[in-house]
């Protein structure tokens, strides 16, 4: 049962929830290291390995078939297919406006220019196996193909057949996906950043996994780009008096069901209101099949917070920064600019945090684990680099020159200075 908490308490519940880490090292980061020096050694043969050590499967080639997709297309049912394409298109009207170009400033003598280009080729991990999740295939692939990247490639494990679901396949053909590798986990990563004698390695990686997955990402970051090191799933829900306590407590559990680690807040100023959640959230979770990991969920990282005022619940959720918030207050729409340090808000009864996940077209890549203080959704800009261009005219360097060189012997860079003054030794 989710427990309800003072913000007076100091107690070490509450102390774990304000204090949340973004991933544990140990043991798990020692392995996640030697996989990844066996796959840049080994290439191939350690990706091999760990298909068969991690998946079961014994796999001869990585990459999906044509056929295997043509066979996708085919098996996908078409209220999935009708469903894929209207997220498709929220998706794609959402993120089109974050697409920038570039500018120059000059005058008749100088110009400073930023141009744009999209990074060459992307990797995107999507977590598979036992799941599926064709919405991170759009909301990964989507901003990629936007930014103009030319080859988009997609890691994900495959079941004991060595096959990929359906819908996964057929997100990556809609999203225009280049291939698919049937490969996942911490060595996935190790041949995406290094490259194999089949896998060709990419510029950045984008993409949430697991534990092995995300260290991984942070282990290559600096070989390759990534997005973001993502942390377990989390949600904070801010309401008074007048919210509905069978919602939230079904907001909770969406959250929840996710992983055991994953995070579900409620910060509330009413009591009665608490206590509804806690006999809510009771009632509802026998109604769920995941409700084992629903409840240790809200054993590890689960609470109904009270507070005295909403002033201090707002001051509290940006303490926390956590990835999804939900407003479920009388007037929710007055509060959002409040709320500086959040993934992505949730304003009213009818706006759960699902809508996010899969339609409303706004990315559900987002930053954890209190990072959202410092990072931004996934974008199409996070699949683009900017460049600076400088133009000076003889004229331009010489109106400029005393100014540079100035700063240059302050800074004891006399070579600076001189790579400045050389130019205007035969006056």
């Amino acid at each position: 049962m989710l427990e309800i908490l003072s913000i007076e308490q100091k107690s070490e519940k509450l102390n774990q929830i304000l204090h949340r880490t973004v991933l544990p090292t140990g043991q798990i980061e020692k392995r996640v290291e030697e996989i990844l020096s066996d796959v840049k050694e080994n290439g191939d043969g350690a990706i091999r390995k760990y298909s068969f050590l991690f998946d079961e499967v014994n796999l001869e080639t990585f990459e999906v078939s044509e056929e295997e997709i043509s066979q996708a297309l085919n098996e996908i049912n078409e209220e999935l297919m009708e469903a894929l394409l209207a997220a498709k298109e929220n998706i794609e009207r959402y993120h089109e406006k974050q697409l920038q170009t570039g500018y120059k400033i000059e005058n008749e003598i100088s110009s400073i220019q930023q141009i744009i280009n999209p990074i060459e080729r992307v990797g995107i991990y999507i977590p598979g196996g036992k799941a599926a999740y064709p919405s991170t295939v759009l909301m990964n692939a989507i901003p990629a193909k936007i930014a103009g990247v030319n080859e988009i490639v997609i890691v994900t494990p495959p079941n004991k057949e060595g096959k990929i679901k359906s819908s996964i396949l057929v997100a990556a053909k809609l999203a225009g996906v280049s291939k698919v590798l049937k490969i996942g986990g911490a060595h996935a990563i190790g041949a995406l950043a290094y490259g194999t004698e089949t896998i060709q390695r990419v510029d950045k990686i984008v993409g949430p996994g697991n534990l092995y997955v995300a260290l991984a990402k942070k282990n290559v970051s600096g070989i390759v780009g990534i997005d973001m090191v993502a942390g377990p799933t989390e949600v904070v829900i801010l309401a008074d008096e007048h919210a509905n306590e069978r919602f939230i407590a079904a907001d909770l559990m969406a959250q929840a069901e996710h992983d055991e680690m994953a995070s579900s807040i409620v910060i509330t100023t009413s009591n009665e209101l608490a206590e509804k959640i806690q006999q809510a959230s009771h009632d509802l979770i026998e109604e769920q099949p995941r409700k084992e990991i629903i409840q240790k969920a809200f054993e590890n990282y689960g609470a109904i917070i009270k507070v005295n005022s909403i002033e201090e619940g707002l001051n509290l959720v940006n303490k926390i920064a956590p990835e999804h918030v939900e407003i479920l207050l009388k007037d929710s729409e007055e509060y959002v600019t409040k709320i500086k340090n959040a993934g992505a808000i949730f304003v009213g009864d009818y706006t759960p945090e699902p809508v996010g996940d899969y339609y409303a077209g706004t990315n559900h890549t987002l930053p954890t684990s209190g990072t959202a203080r410092f990072t931004s959704p996934l974008s199409v800009n996070d699949f683009q680099k900017k460049t600076s261009v400088v133009y000076y005219s003889k004229e331009a360097l010489k109106a400029a020159r005393n100014y540079i060189e100035t700063i240059a012997n302050e800074e004891g860079l006399f070579g600076h200075k001189k790579a400045i003054s050389i130019r205007f030794e035969e006056e």
